[in-house]
Order: C-alpha cells, then sequence, then structure tokens
C-alpha cells in the first residue's frame, strides 16, 4: 500500500452559491478500502461524481489512477469501476444480458469475458438464474449483481457510491464479503457511506460534514485519539428521560442515544459511576448499569460534528 491511487488536493465543487464540496484533501493507498463516511447530503456523492471523470471540480485538483480528474476524464473512466447510488443495472434484461451489456462496453470478448461473467454469476450467487429478470431479484442481489458487473473488467479502483443502501443488514455483511474479495484481487476500493458500523470493514477512512473534512484516519486509530474525556455507557429504565436528565449536569461533556442505552462524555475528575446514578434516581430515573467503555465510531463522529460549527471556518 505504499503507492497513491487517489490523490485529492483542496478539491472544490459549487453549484451557484451552494459549497457542496469544500477544499477537501486526502490520498487512498493502492489496494486499500477507503471509507468516506458522512450523512446524506454532506457531499460524498458529488466527491465520487469528480472523481470519476462525471463532474469537473470548481477549484483544486485530484488523480485518478495516476490520470487528471479535469483534464483527462477519458482515461479516468477507463482505468476505474462504478457502482452508482442508484440502481444502475437494466431492469428489463436478464442477468446474462446485463452482464454482457457491460461486458461489450468494457471491451472484454471470447475467453476472457466468459471467465469474467462466470466469475460474476458465481460471486453474485446467482448460478441457474442467468435469464431470469434483473427487477425480479432481491434489492440485495440486484445489488452483488451491479458490484460484479461494476468489476467485470478487473478495473485497478471501483468506487462504490452507498451501494448497500437500503439493504437489510445480513445483505449488507454479504456484501461487505465481496467488497474484501475485491480488494484482495487487489484492487483499490473507495467506498461512501452514512452506515458507520461499515467504517470497521475499512483500512481507512475519512468523515465528511457540510462539505468538509473533518478528520481521517483508521477505525482504531479515530477511536483511540479523537474523544479525550472517558465514556461511559448508561442503561436505565428511561433512555429518553435519562438523556435529558444527563443533558443539564455541568460534568456532563457529550450525550448520544443509543438504542435503550446512553452514552455520555464527562470531565476527568468526575466521578462518573458514583454521581450520575444518583443524580438520576434523584430525579426520577432508574439506574440498572454504568460502566465505562471505549469510544464507538457513532461516539466519535458525533464529537466530531458538534465540534465543526460553521463559526470555526
Amino acid at each position: 500500500m505504499n503507492e497513491t491511487a487517489i490523490h485529492v488536493d483542496n478539491l472544490e465543487r459549487h453549484f451557484g452559491s451552494f459549497v457542496a464540496v469544500d477544499r477537501i484533501s486526502f490520498d487512498v493507498a493502492r489496494g486499500e478500502i477507503f471509507g468516506f463516511l458522512g450523512a446524506n447530503g454532506a457531499g460524498k456523492s458529488t466527491t465520487i461524481r469528480m472523481l470519476c471523470g462525471l463532474l469537473s471540480s470548481t477549484s483544486g485538483s485530484a488523480t485518478v489512477a495516476g490520470y487528471d480528474i479535469n483534464k483527462e476524464p477519458e482515461q479516468v473512466k477507463r482505468h476505474i469501476g462504478y457502482m452508482s447510488q442508484k440502481f444502475s443495472l437494466y431492469s428489463d434484461l436478464t442477468v446474462s444480458e446485463n452482464i454482457e451489456f457491460f461486458g461489450g462496453t468494457y471491451g472484454l470478448e471470447g475467453q476472457i469475458f466468459r471467465e469474467r461473467r462466470a466469475w460474476a454469476i458465481e460471486m453474485a450467487g446467482l448460478e441457474k438464474m442467468e435469464t431470469s429478470l434483473t427487477k425480479d431479484l432481491p434489492l440485495g442481489w440486484k445489488q452483488r449483481l451491479a458490484l460484479g458487473c461494476a468489476v467485470l473488467h478487473r478495473p485497478q479502483i471501483v468506487f462504490l457510491d452507498e451501494p448497500t443502501s437500503g439493504v437489510d443488514p445480513v445483505a449488507r455483511r454479504t456484501f461487505w464479503d465481496l467488497i474484501n474479495a475485491i480488494s484482495n484481487e487487489g484492487s483499490t476500493v473507495f467506498v461512501t457511506t452514512h452506515y458507520l458500523d461499515e467504517a470497521e470493514y475499512c483500512n481507512r477512512i475519512a468523515l465528511i460534514n457540510a462539505g468538509r473534512l473533518i478528520s481521517q484516519g483508521s477505525p482504531r486509530e479515530l477511536k483511540s485519539t479523537t474523544i479525550k474525556n472517558r465514556i461511559f455507557e448508561i442503561e436505565s429504565d428511561s433512555a429518553a428521560k435519562a438523556l435529558d436528565e444527563l443533558k443539564k449536569m455541568d460534568a456532563v461533556e457529550e450525550t448520544s442515544l443509543f438504542g435503550n442505552y446512553v452514552h455520555v462524555s464527562v470531565k476527568d475528575e468526575y466521578d462518573a459511576e458514583k454521581e450520575i446514578p444518583s443524580a438520576l434516581e434523584s430525579a426520577g430515573v432508574s439506574v440498572t448499569r454504568i460502566e465505562p467503555i471505549l469510544p464507538s465510531l457513532e461516539d466519535v463522529f458525533i464529537h466530531l460534528i458538534e465540534q465543526d460549527t460553521p463559526t470555526s471556518h
């Protein structure tokens, strides 16, 4: 991973007066799985469209597989695979016809095409379904087929834009197994997602908020270095009421809801395991458990967003 597959330098994109992507810079090493994370509307899809040569930048620069995205967009397109956020296959074609169409688009023929076609069908788990119309497939299988079509030509770099959006958790995990298999074949994978749990599968991630890059690093680095204060997980008979009460406490720095639990970041000198249960029970909230935890990526993301205020830019 000592070679750079993607280099981005102060990349910016405006739509009128709206700044969709705001001077972002990062590198993606050859062969790694790079996660680009952010909420819907954060600028992920605009960034990926620029990097795929589909949209020119307003300012800044980037190279993909060594080619300039603004000066050589057609060369960029020849060296990448791209799976768009919306379903990218032809619904009225069969599984086999979709593969044949994309194989022809990539210039595959003869024995090479037959081998890649067989690989795509096996990878997507669609053996004996080659004649099925694509529109009749479950969403998870459609996405696996779309991934197979995007990498038929063994591209150096694969761009996946929200590939698991709307897919159930089991299908999402299966899809990530396929991403790992593609990475193991030698392709660099650039994937956008708003599912923070998926970032755990990436070698490195970058977090984007309102068009700005607010942090980047490996999942382990971000979890171990971003949040300095101690974090506790609290289980109670009313998470919502506990959250409201915790927000009133001076020693509590940050709060967030995790299902039926509350995560709190507290000042170092505060005896949280003693003081928080006492304060909550005084407010009518019964605490059944409080214990220190390591921050999750969701804790990290919430912390970074709260620190990333417009006044700081």
